[in-house]
């Protein structure tokens, strides 16, 4: 096998696919990127078996063939490569020469016959989104991902379709974050749930562009395809929490306030709640202002924030952390947030439009 190319892209190709390399490989092929000669020049490829990575890069192919490099290592050494053009050859016991400029490496190959081949989905629904568009609702949405594996099913984000309306949500038993996002046509019914890890993963290949991700899902896997990088990701298997049942219907208290305003107030109150270490802040929400109070030995702070409020008076408490995320996942000038008690979930939402909700559970310091 010999080939030469652009060290620039061959580092850039190894940045992509090395994002599927686990840290806790069973074994050294696991740890390693695959490289193929093919029709568009060389196929790079990294899999840990859940997440699987694979894109090509133009190049000048001399003999074909194909070997497996330790994934970390070799990346490493194309990084620190010069500008321009680099010769790879590999002999016949899979030792490959890096040669660029006045460069020359040698690295200790394996045998490609024993890298696994990404799993092919068969029969797959298929949905076309803007790249923009899907990277946005995983960003919004990720950090309400479960961490704790104790309920695997909540580490992953249930995507789901509804005439052509594409839902993304995830929940970790305190809060939750749905997104919809509205496509151009009628999308096939469709309920699977994607590892957060490869949901992470695939937005930092997205682009901030309106070209489209094409995502097919099959009975076990996921395979996106973007650009000249192609994604295969095993689902994760159980049926996701029924969140529509938990999503509060009524409301008791109802404020409309500056979202902007709000998240600086709630950022200012977040310094002292994790001195206090139990990172929790009141709420007291009157007829024109909410009143956020935090307390620690050090000090404390008190933020007024005016609002709109229909409905109770209410005093609840969160931990900072849930409502801080929420703003930041929230993009609109205003948002609308809806009580029903203090031991209840409350809910934010947009002023006009569903294209997002997100709950929060209180923190039980106020009796009922």
């Amino acid at each position: 096998m010999r080939f030469q190319c652009s060290s620039s892209e061959m580092s850039a190709a190894l940045g992509v696919v090395t994002r599927a390399l686990s840290p806790r490989a069973s074994s050294p092929i696991y740890e390693g990127v695959l490289l193929v000669t093919c029709p568009e020049g060389v196929r790079l490829t990294c899999t840990d078996l859940a997440l699987g990575i694979e894109t090509h890069i133009d190049a000048q192919v001399q003999d074909e063939g194909s070997v497996v490099l330790p994934g970390k290592l070799f990346s490493e050494i194309v990084r620190k490569l010069p500008d321009g053009m680099m010769d790879l050859s590999v002999d016949d016991r899979n030792v490959a020469t890096i040669r660029c400029a006045g460069s020359r490496m040698t690295l200790a190959g394996m045998d490609p016959e024993e890298f696994p081949a990404l799993p092919e989905v068969e029969n797959p629904s298929v949905i076309k989104i803007a790249q923009n568009a899907f990277r946005d609702m995983v960003q919004r949405t990720s950090f309400a991902i479960a961490t704790d594996e104790t309920r695997i099913i909540l580490t992953g984000c249930l995507l789901e379709t509804e005439g052509s309306n594409l839902y993304l949500v995830a929940l970790d038993g305190f809060q939750l974050a749905l997104r919809k996002h509205a496509c151009k046509e009628e999308l096939p019914k469709l309920s699977a749930v994607v590892p957060g890890k490869v949901l992470g993963e695939l937005a930092k290949i997205l682009e901030d562009s309106d070209d489209e991700v094409e995502l097919h899902f099959g009975k076990s896997y996921l395979t996106a395809d973007v650009g000249p990088t192609r994604v295969v990701a095993r689902l994760l298997e159980g049926e996701f929490i029924r969140y529509r049942q938990i999503l509060p219907q009524d409301w008791k208290t109802r404020v409309r306030v500056s979202r902007r305003e709000l998240d600086a107030a709630v950022d200012r109150a977040a310094l002292m709640a994790r001195e206090n270490k139990n990172n929790l802040i009141k709420m007291h929400i009157g007829d024109s202002e909410m009143l956020i109070t935090s307390n620690a030995e050090l000090g404390d702070v008190r933020e007024e924030v005016p609002v709109t409020s229909e409905g109770h008076d209410l005093d609840i408490a969160f931990n900072v952390r849930y409502i801080a995320d929420t703003l930041r996942a929230i993009e609109d000038d205003e948002v609308l947030i809806r009580f029903n008690s203090n031991v209840s979930p409350c809910l934010f939402c947009p002023v006009e439009g569903d294209n997002y909700l997100y709950l929060a559970l209180p923190v039980r310091v106020f009796s009922a």
